[in-house]
């Protein structure tokens, strides 16, 4: 079977199986890397960005490794190559938890019980909870699901259809070790340097495919083309500004403003200034297009994926037509 085709039917088979599991509860393969990132952590720490290098180097190298042995020992059976596949994107993505959470947010506020929301807030994203009202956060929620949709589902789909089951461990290690070392706190400014820019590169075509995504798929396409193309700029991460800006036109509500994070307090610029406030509602309209922009970046990383191995096949222009192709035909 052709690697295209493995990568389409075990990635849909992945996704699937996210939609009906969701994260599994014990013994998740990403915490197993999280744990295991820890440790090299407590060898290597040093204020220095070359430790910091050496320690993205080593767990994101590791995790490859791995991938790439996995996958080259089922190489010769179409079905144990499919299940790998499946297995790996079931693992690495994570938007049926995402919107589960979301939703569980959402529900609590609707309820007015701002306190039960507070509470599960720091489930889904790292802001301040106890500085937030009911408004602030719903907006937060949505824009948690809007960056998240990049980080949990699109960025591995395109690195998986890129690289098979490396790209997507390979994805999937890199935005974990970002989450752990990739913050502007005093012992990671410089230890997280290197898995911060490496979380840049790896998120960017992702990033770019989710905004394009929320643009076609959203309520207001020329709303979220025209937020992507004014505010997406305005947003101090490269890759959340065009999630976020083009989630923000699609739904029309305002995103960014006053956030706090550990303490710290950032006055971000508005996105899709022109939009209403984030209402509890939005919660799940942002659920919905999440839900939605995934399922149709599989769509385009299969598409994508098939197309490259057609062109990379296809004989150069004056090329000399191989001869086994002609045995045993006469003129």
């Amino acid at each position: 079977m052709r690697a295209d085709r493995v990568f389409a039917y075990g990635a849909a088979a992945g996704l699937l199986g996210d939609l009906l599991l969701g994260d599994p509860r014990r013994g998740h393969p990403v915490a197993a890397f999280g744990r295991a990132a820890g440790a090299v952590e407590r060898v290597l720490w040093r204020d220095h960005r070359g430790w910091g290098a050496l320690h993205t180097a080593v767990c994101v190298g590791g995790a490859v490794g791995a991938a790439a042995l996995s996958a080259a020992a089922v190489r010769r059976s179409p079905t144990a190559s499919v299940a790998l596949t499946a297995a790996a994107t079931w693992a690495v993505v994570g938007g049926t938890s995402l919107g589960r959470e979301a939703r569980a947010i959402g529900d609590a506020l609707a309820a007015g019980d701002v306190d039960a929301a507070r509470e599960r807030l720091p489930h889904l994203c790292g802001r301040d909870p106890q500085t937030l009202d009911a408004d602030g956060i719903a907006r937060a929620v949505v824009e948690s699901v809007a960056e998240n949709t990049s980080d949990a589902v699109v960025g591995a789909l395109v690195w998986g259809a890129v690289g098979g089951v490396p790209g997507l461990v390979a994805f999937r290690a890199v935005n974990t070790l970002d989450a752990m070392v990739g913050h502007k706190s005093r012992r990671y400014r410089r230890y997280g340097w290197a898995s911060a820019r490496l979380d840049d590169v790896a998120g960017w075509p992702g990033a770019r495919l989710t905004a394009a995504l929320a643009v076609l798929s959203g309520g207001s396409p020329r709303a979220a083309a025209r937020a992507w193309r004014d505010d997406a700029g305005l947003h101090p991460s490269p890759n959340a500004g065009p999630v976020e800006a083009s989630f923000a036109g699609a739904l029309g509500v305002r995103l960014g403003g006053t956030l706090s994070y550990g303490g710290r307090v950032e006055h971000r610029p508005v996105l899709n200034p022109s939009g209403g406030a984030v209402q509890v509602g939005d919660v799940e309209r942002a659920v919905r297009l999440s839900r939605r922009v995934g399922w149709l970046a599989l769509g385009v990383c299969a598409v994508g994926r098939s197309a490259w191995a057609l062109a990379s096949r296809r004989p150069e222009p004056g090329a000399v037509p191989n001869p086994q192709r002609w045995r045993g035909m006469t003129s």
